[in-house]
């Protein structure tokens, strides 16, 4: 009987409707459609004031992500599906322009990283800007996920961070579905390995991905067992 009420529930409720309206960008994943807060699904860029380095040089990397997603949405219309809410009362959504994934989008260029703690959808689009050394990945950086937990609030309100950890392009740790580990052989080339391969258990991954069509859409091939 209650499984009975809950999909009649459903039912009724159903998924929320698409939003859609002009939209003004905040920071690299965060965006306002009239009075509604959207945080982009899937995906984290730097924080609005977070450095980031390139050549020697620290460059505001949290404020070009932010003019990035502003291109690509000011004076356009947004189509936003909601997938959920956080915990800041956000709508969690995947939103387009003119049927362009602005999620993907974001972390095709570089500006964002797929932040597969919530979802795997867009881990080759980071990987292909990995590659390319797009955006953040033409330095280093550290992962925006990180410099939020180093924040520390002081008594009265303001606030400050812990020291600051060595920047690095992380490289992401397997997790659930996504367990293909790739890194560079010592001739420079680009390999991925399965579980169950030799050497598989000693790999330090510079890259993971869910299927093996998207480590080779990367440009890994996979390791020869001999």
């Amino acid at each position: 009987m209650l499984t009975a009420l809950l999909i009649a529930v459903t039912a009724v409720t159903g998924p929320s409707p698409p939003l859609y309206g002009l939209a003004v960008a905040g920071d690299g994943d965060s965006l306002r459609i009239g009075e509604t807060r959207v945080r982009l699904f899937g995906i984290d860029a730097p924080e609005f004031d977070q450095e980031c380095s390139r050549a020697g040089t620290r460059w505001a990397c949290g404020k070009a992500a932010s003019s990035h997603l502003a291109k690509l949405v000011t004076g356009r219309e947004v189509r936003c599906v909601p997938v959920d809410t956080d915990p800041y009362e956000r709508v969690l959504a995947r939103c387009s322009v003119a049927g362009v994934d602005v999620n993907r989008a974001m972390v095709a260029s570089g500006y964002a990283v797929a932040f597969r703690r919530y979802s795997t959808d867009y881990v080759s689009a980071e990987e292909s800007a990995r590659v390319a050394k797009r955006g953040l990945w033409s330095g280093t950086f550290e992962m925006p996920a990180e410099v939020r937990a180093q924040a520390v609030v002081k008594p009265g309100g303001s606030s400050t961070r812990r020291a600051q950890r060595r920047p690095v392009q992380s490289a992401p740790r397997p997790t659930s579905g996504c367990v293909i580990k790739g890194n560079h052989s010592r001739r420079g080339g680009r390999i991925y390995h399965l579980p169950g391969m030799p050497y598989y258990e000693q790999t330090r991954p510079e890259a993971v991905f869910c299927t093996e069509a998207e480590a080779r859409a990367a440009g890994y091939r996979r390791a020869i067992v001999r």
